[in-house]
């Protein structure tokens, strides 16, 4: 037994595109970009996006499509699923999605606070809970104005 678990916080690169299948079942799919900071070769940070291919599924797909614009923040909650198709000329494809089962919106939409909360186990929209201002780990080593002091009986190994 394997767990396959995958939790997201970036923006919608483009609008949500919402589709139906053939048993009316509500299909919506959209990219949402992650971004990190590393040090190149050289030793100067750069940034870095990855972009992942987000689809949901029923009542959560349709509130994507209605609340979820290019550049809104989104958290993201699901598992990573690969799957394989074939193009035109017939050769083997493969895509790998995050199906989402949970999506929370982040931020404001125009300015009128915070959006839903969504899941595909409740069927009504409800506040998220604020987002907490986090800093990165360079940020609060950077602020700090000396070294940090600590005993052997604070290691916990």
């Amino acid at each position: 037994m394997g767990v396959n678990k995958v939790i997201l916080l970036g923006n919608l690169g483009k609008d949500p595109e919402l589709r139906y299948t053939t048993s009316q079942t509500a299909v919506c799919s959209f990219s949402l970009a992650t971004g990190e900071r590393r040090k190149d070769a050289s030793g100067n940070w750069v940034d870095h996006t990855e972009w992942h291919n987000i689809v949901t599924f029923g009542k959560t797909a349709e509130n994507c499509s209605n609340f979820l614009k290019k550049g809104r923040q989104a958290f993201i909650e699901g598992r990573i699923q690969t799957r394989k198709w074939q193009d035109k000329d017939g050769k083997d494809r493969y895509t790998t999605e995050i199906i989402a089962t949970t999506v929370q919106f982040v931020g404001t939409r125009e300015g009128k606070g915070a959006g839903p909360s969504l899941s595909d186990s409740i069927e009504e929209a409800s506040t998220p809970p604020p987002m907490p201002n986090l800093k990165s780990a360079d940020a609060v080593a950077a602020a700090s104005s000396g070294e940090v002091s600590f005993d052997d009986d604070d290691i916990p190994f």
